[in-house]
């Protein structure tokens, strides 16, 4: 009898330590597992929702959220990279809450190579200094032509979502991760 009690005890000990393990959310495992797969024959252009879209339907709803330094609520205001972990968080995504630490997240990718729903990373103010300042999250894809959303403390002040080509993005552009 008592040999059965440990056994089991060491059974439900090794199934519980297991359980611990997993990085996502049992409640998120099959929203991420959906945002994951790619949906077979949709253009990059269509409006249909696809996974992504659903991440950057979340985002787009916050358009015209004033930008707040060190803040990711959106009732006082978002940084960058604030807003960026916020949407990623309402989805069961652990994504950094610092713009450089999204350097070293999720797979790098080349510019051309870049999805709907990945990250976008920028260098701050300062284009010589390659070290990343600024993220965003990619909105959409035309052609050659990549839009983004995002908190920027620059004109527009807020979640907007820019062009690649406005302003100095393209010179300070750094990478794409992917975190989906």
């Amino acid at each position: 009898m008592k040999k059965t009690i440990i056994l089991f005890s060491v059974i439900l000990l090794s199934f519980s330590a297991a359980k611990s393990q997993t990085s996502i959310p049992v409640q998120f495992q099959e929203l991420v597992h959906k945002l994951s797969q790619e949906v077979p024959g949709q253009d990059k252009k269509q409006t249909v929702t696809t996974p992504p879209n659903r991440l950057l339907e979340f985002a787009k709803s916050m358009l015209g959220i004033r930008y707040r330094t060190a803040s990711s609520s959106p009732s006082r205001g978002f940084d960058c990279s604030g807003f960026v972990n916020y949407v990623f968080s309402n989805f069961g995504f652990k994504v950094p809450r610092s713009s450089r630490e999204f350097a070293t997240s999720g797979e790098t990718k080349k510019l051309e190579d870049a999805k709907i729903g990945d990250v976008i990373l920028f260098t701050g103010t300062n284009s010589r200094s390659r070290t990343p300042g600024h993220v965003g999250i990619i909105y959409s894809i035309d052609g050659d032509e990549i839009k983004f959303i995002h908190s920027s403390s620059g004109n527009k002040r807020g979640v907007t979502i820019t062009s690649l080509d406005e302003g100095f993005y393209k010179k300070r552009f750094i990478k794409v991760v992917s975190i989906l």
